[in-house]
């Protein structure tokens, strides 16, 4: 009874951890649906509020349209991942977790020209992150309104991780002072 108590706890030790390990690692294995909303909510909460924060702190107008961008897009993209989860069954997230939370922070010290660096920097990694999650539930979903929703968003992702890559490719002196 002791050891099956302990197995059990492991187990789901190891499954809280999923999502987290999937954004760090690119996970190999597939996320359940659940974990798939939870963590496309987080990276669009996360994408939005940044694109937000950039509208302040951003010296470069293209820093600033990319931000812009990435709040409508993001912002719809939460909007309809909320009702493909409702009718799956499922449950979106309501506000970033404490990781996303950490991933924010350094960025409200930021202002000019190393604000958009590191923006563009992060929106590179992020958006691979997510396009790598997004093909995979594409693929793996049990839902297939799951599978249809991250099939439909990847075109969108993949506008923004090549604008990304654009804008990380400019040298510092173009996005601007501050």
């Amino acid at each position: 009874m002791g050891r099956k108590s302990i197995l059990t706890g492991l187990i789901c030790c190891a499954l809280g951890g999923l999502p987290a390990t999937a954004q760090k690692m690119g996970a190999a294995t597939a996320m359940s649906d659940q974990q798939f909303i939870d963590f496309a909510a987080q990276t669009d909460m996360t994408e939005a509020h940044l694109g937000q924060a950039a509208a302040n702190q951003a010296a470069s107008q293209e820093v600033k349209d990319f931000a812009q961008m990435l709040v409508t897009d993001h912002t719809n993209d939460y909007t309809q991942l909320g009702t493909i989860a409702t009718k799956a069954g499922l449950t979106v997230p309501k506000g970033l977790d404490a990781q996303h939370d950490k991933m924010v922070a350094p960025f409200e010290k930021l202002k000019g020209a190393a604000f958009d660096h590191r923006f563009a920097r992060e929106m590179v990694l992020g958006h691979t992150k997510a396009i790598a999650e997004y093909k995979r539930e594409a693929q793996d979903a049990q839902n297939p309104d799951v599978k249809a929703y991250a099939n439909q968003a990847l075109p969108t992702l993949e506008k923004h991780l090549q604008a990304a890559k654009d804008l990380e490719k400019k040298p510092a002196a173009k996005h601007g002072k501050m």
